[in-house]
This record gives structure tokens, sequence and C-alpha cells, in this order.
């Protein structure tokens, strides 16, 4: 017989947008329970770009001084490699925030360090190992989820359910929450490749006539992404490691003395890229957040951020009623209503990108420069918009108090 636990919220999915939620919640008092599927926050090979944006709420939560004291890179400028001319695209000196630079930092330790101040507040439980495989349900509306464990199943009710389970979410499948896909022409390939102190210093990236390769700085190595055609992977492999690493070598050509590292098919991790997003957020009892309510591209590497920002509108909007009583579907729809335009405007960037930048549907001279990129040189005051754009982007949320609603 499964084991029952009754709560206020429980939270399917301790990636940022879960953690985060869980965090602003129980520090608002709310009595909240996180179920997170692995033993550990440690995956490879997942975003950890933490924008202006959020540390600016690690700052209004007073949290900053001691998060940037975890592991972490700062780049205050993004340059790209086009066609083999570098290029500045965005300063993020200029920005209106405490902190006026991108932290590159492990997803892990970022986890790690927002569970462990989550930890203090007495509402907040962190389950690990617990897998979210289903709904429970009081006539129609959502009364909770049913984990697998190790000591065998649970059931868990509560007033509130909050997907954040990420792109593959079991939450909005078993929800019936439709979701509309938007195109995407391209995967990537993730790998390690080590990192030299004669390096050159973190990229936006190396496009080459419509093709990008990503090498982010991860303090010893490199984590690199090769953009390839959708479902291009079978190709890339029946052309052999050597022939990959030779297109790589074309783009980052500092890497020629060691890219034979990648001498196993099993050290290339494909990525598949989506686009989508749910066409309603919620129903009675359900919301969704993060990636289980619009699964980003890596481009700009926004996804995380945004994710974070759903986390902060829905304590501001729920956390109040939450302690006091019980939630309407009109109280959830209000994240949507919020959160859902950013998103949207994001997101058509992004299929933009994709289709104008990435897969080269315009075409240059192998040494040219596309006209936009051209003016990001020619006058450097414009990079403060894409700085402003991926930094801190459209309607950026600001913690607030339970008491302040």
């Amino acid at each position: 017989m499964a084991e029952k636990l009754q709560t206020r919220c429980v939270i399917a999915g301790g990636g940022p947008a879960g953690i985060m939620a869980g965090y602003l919640l129980a520090r608002a008092g709310v009595p909240v329970i996180v179920l997170e599927k692995h033993t550990d926050f440690f995956r490879d090979f997942r975003g950890d770009t933490i924008h202006p944006s959020t540390l600016e709420l690690m700052y209004e939560l007073g949290l900053l001084d001691e998060f940037l004291k975890q592991p972490h890179q700062e780049v205050r400028e993004l340059r790209a490699v086009v066609n083999g001319q570098a290029v500045p695209i965005a300063d993020f000196t200029k920005l209106p925030t405490h902190c006026k630079f991108l932290a590159f930092m492990p997803q892990w330790d970022f986890l790690n360090f927002l569970s462990t101040h989550a930890k203090e507040f007495p509402s907040f439980q962190l389950l690990m190992q617990h897998e979210v495989v289903d709904l429970t349900f009081d006539q129609e509306r959502v009364s909770g989820v049913r984990a697998k464990t190790p000591r065998g199943e649970l059931e868990i009710y509560a007033e509130l359910t909050i997907g954040a389970d990420g792109r593959h979410s079991i939450i909005q499948t078993r929800a019936g929450l439709e979701r509309q896909e938007f195109g995407v022409a391209i995967d990537v390939l993730w790998m390690r490749i080590s990192k030299k102190e004669k390096d050159p210093k973190q990229t936006l990236g190396f496009f080459q006539q419509g093709k990008l390769f990503v090498s982010l700085d991860r303090g010893d190595y490199w984590q690199c992404g090769f953009v390839i055609p959708k479902g291009g992977f079978d190709s890339i492999k029946a052309g052999g490691l050597q022939q990959l690493q030779k297109h790589i070598v074309s783009f980052a050509g500092f890497l020629d003395d060691r890219v034979a590292e990648l001498d196993d098919w099993s050290k290339i991790k494909l990525l598949t890229v989506q686009i989508n997003r749910l066409r309603h957020w919620c129903r009675d009892g359900l919301l969704c957040i993060g990636d289980s309510a619009h699964a980003m591209s890596p481009a700009g590497g926004v996804g995380i951020n945004l994710a974070i920002q759903d986390a902060v509108a829905t304590a501001n909007l729920l956390a109040g009623k939450l302690l006091t009583g019980p939630l309407s579907v009109d109280d959830l729809r209000k994240v949507q209503a919020r959160r859902e335009w950013p998103t949207r405007l994001i997101q058509a960037m992004q299929v933009f990108v994709h289709r104008r930048v990435v897969t080269g549907q315009t075409s240059h001279r192998k040494d040219s420069l596309p006209f936009l990129v051209r003016l990001l040189k020619w006058f450097p005051v414009l990079r403060q918009l894409p700085a402003r754009f991926i930094g801190i982007g459209p309607r950026p949320e600001h913690f607030h108090s339970a008491s302040s609603e």
C-alpha cells in the first residue's frame, strides 16, 4: 500500500524552476515538497549560464555575496567569431544591475547552493530519488502526485501541484495539456575538450557560413557544442570521428592539438533541440513552469533564467493565497498571463536566429559579415541592446515577500 503525505504545494522536478519555486514558497512560509528523481544534481551538459537578471534576484534575496563565492567564470562582453572575424556582440557593463556580467556556473553547484539555503526553512522538503510517475485526481481537479521511491510508492496530496520536470514532462502528459511545437532545424552535439592557458577567452561562438560551433569555458575544460542539421547525427557518425574532429578544428583551430581526445562516440552527447510551449499552462490544482511549460533552444542560454523568472512570478502571485486558503484556476492563470508574453518574444527571437543565422538562409562570402553584425562592430553603443535582451530579458521578475501581496 502506498505511503501518503499531505502538503500545501508539491513540485515535480528539482531543476532551476523547481528548486527556486520551492525556495521562494518556503521562504514565504508555504509548506512545500520538491521531488527529484535522481540521487544528486550532477548531470553533464546542462545549461549553466547565470544571467544578470538572475544575479539581481540573488541580490534581492540577500544571497549574492555568498553565491559569487561558488566556482564560476564572469563574462562582461560576448564576442563571436563570424566567418573568421572576431566581433563584439553584447556589452553587459552598462546594464542597470548590480552584476554587469554573465556568470558561468555548473548547474549542479547552483542547485546545491539554492537547495542548501532552502533547507534552512522548516516548511521546505527536498526528496531525492523520488520520481513522479502520475497525477492523482479528485474528480477533475489535480489533487497531487504519485511517485516511485526507494521505499516503494508514495502519494502526496497538495492544494497546488507544480510541474517543473523539464521538456519531457510527465506532468504535462498526464494532465493532458496541449503543446504547440515550433519547428527547429538543428540539433547539438555536446562534448568536452581540455583547456590550456594560452587558449582564447570565452566567445559566443564560431559562426561560419551558417554553421556554428560553441565553446564554453569550464575552468579546466571547454564544454563544446557543435550545431548539426536536425536528425543528422547518424550521417555524422557514418563519416567517422576523424571527420568530426576536422570540422571542429575548421571552426576553432586552437583545439587542433587536443581534438583527438574525442576518441569514442560515448564522449559525444546528442541534444535534441526543441522550441515549444503549452497552450494552457494550468488546470484546476496544477501549474506548469519552466521547460515543462515552454521548452527553449540553447540559443542565448536563456532557458534557465526564463525558468527562474517563472518561479519568481509563481511565488509572487500565489504564495499569499497558498498560505491562507484555496487556489482557483483564475489564480493560476495569472502566472501564464504574466510570463507568456516574454516567453513568446524570446522563442520568436530564437526561431529567427535558427532560421536566419545558424542554418544559413542568408548567404555571404566566406569572409563577409552580416549587416547586423557589421552594425555591432561599427557602433559599440548598439551592443547594449543584445546585452539587455540576453542579460535581463523582457519583463524581468523581482522578488516580493508574501506579506507584500
